[in-house]
């Protein structure tokens, strides 16, 4: 699978460490920044791994700020981006699940390294089950038609 990654400075030293990770597991990871500590606005990368995730670019994001809420909001701005803050695995199964997300994100600041590896894990081993769930995701999809 080829996964996108970007986080602000913040999250710049769990990113590297992350984005060691998904390559040990046999993914091809595409960094979008940000390179290093200096001070950057999380913008910029939130909005460079959504426009890859639906250009295809990617398969997958996944993004990291200090929390994972401001660069979550801003890649879910882009039309067909379902972005999801997780702290914890299980909601990040779930969102996999449930709501076909296509990218995860989480804060530097809230979780550990060793607990962002299993929140990646459980989203990225999660399939979206479809069903009654797609009816939901087409809903979403047609909320965005209208902005």
């Amino acid at each position: 699978m080829k996964i996108g990654i970007g986080s602000d400075h913040v999250g710049y030293g769990m990113k590297e460490e992350v984005k060691e990770y998904l390559k040990s597991l046999g993914h091809t990871v595409k960094d979008f920044g940000a390179h290093g500590t200096e001070r950057t606005d999380y913008p910029i990368y939130g909005e460079a791994v959504a426009r890859a995730v639906v250009a295809r670019e990617v398969d997958c994001g996944v993004l990291i700020c200090g929390t994972g809420v401001g660069i979550s909001l801003v890649a879910n701005k882009v039309t067909g981006i379902r972005a999801v803050v997780c702290s914890e695995p299980y909601s990040a199964q779930l969102s996999k699940q449930h709501n076909n997300t296509n990218i995860l994100a989480f804060g530097a600041r809230v979780v550990g390294i060793e607990l962002a590896k299993m929140i990646v894990d459980a989203w990225l081993g999660a399939e979206f089950e479809g069903g009654r769930h797609q009816r939901r995701i087409d809903q979403i999809a047609r909320i965005e038609g209208k902005e």
